[in-house]
């Protein structure tokens, strides 16, 4: 189940996706985000869906790899379905006791596994084909007009990024702290969900030391590099848009009109 975590991770590569500009792929990230929540019809699906794939295709990250990352989020999408099944009013489709399926919670309780698991998928790619620097770098050259209302938009960016990165690095390090537990005699598996969470208990002191560890040597590291904020600093690799950058802002903003209209037709229908 750790190892299922993909937000965070990235996946070495050298598609069209991993060449765009940062900045791209922020914004597309973000636009994909507000279109999933946008949709409602049957129509509007089928072209986020054709949308993610394309991607998911051009980018050159398996398939199989995007997928695993949903087990990390299953029982959320499991809960986000059965409550919306059943709390749902509407027609009814089937009973359980005092429980009442609806024809209306369930196709809720559809649309919003496919808006979570997008949004999972959406989101992971972004990190998937983007690397801490390169999304330091993006996030500071496209907020950087927050800097005349002295928002200190390097700093947040640098924070931003480097909780990225340690989401990765605090997995594996559970991991090695669950298997080590384990070979001396500790039971994670057994039990209801219940024990097998207060299983999980004893993982949090080693975890928390072990991340204050980390954090304390990467301030160290940070220090002895003079790092003293992003003012006066200059980019060895400057970001620069090429054609390819401006011809995947024309695209993304093409997907977003005809997510808008086919939203505005539900409306006005």
């Amino acid at each position: 189940m750790i190892r299922d975590i993909t937000i965070g991770q990235y996946y070495p590569g050298s598609s069209v996706i991993h060449r765009l500009d940062p900045r791209v792929k922020l914004l597309g990230t973000v636009l994909f985000v507000i279109s999933v929540f946008l949709i409602s019809t049957i129509p509007a699906f089928l072209i986020v869906t054709a949308a993610l794939i394309g991607i998911i295709a051009i980018s050159g990250v398996p398939l199989r790899f995007m997928l695993k990352g949903l087990k990390a989020i299953f029982m959320i999408i499991m809960l986000t379905f059965f409550f919306s099944l059943f709390l749902t009013p509407g027609d009814l489709l089937f009973s359980l006791g005092f429980l009442k399926a609806t024809v209306q919670g369930l196709k809720t309780g559809v649309y919003m596994v496919m808006r979570l698991s997008y949004l999972l998928i959406g989101s992971s790619l972004m990190t998937l084909t983007t690397t801490p620097n390169q999304l330091t770098d993006g996030l500071e050259k496209g907020l950087g007009f927050l800097n005349r209302v002295h928002i200190p938009v390097h700093e947040v960016a640098m924070m931003m990024s480097i909780a990225l990165r340690f989401i990765p690095i605090l997995l594996e390090e559970m991991d090695r702290i669950m298997k080590a537990q384990q070979a001396r005699g500790a039971d994670f598996e057994s039990g209801n969900l219940i024990q097998r969470a207060k299983g999980l208990v004893p993982l949090l002191v080693p975890l928390f030391i072990a991340a204050i560890r980390r954090a304390n040597d990467l301030a160290m590291a940070m220090e002895a590099r003079c790092y003293h904020g992003g003012e006066g600093r200059t980019k060895m690799k400057p970001l620069r848009y090429e054609k390819k950058d401006y011809i995947a802002y024309i695209l993304i903003f093409i997907y977003m009109a005809f997510i808008i209209t086919l939203r505005i037709m539900k409306v006005v229908a």
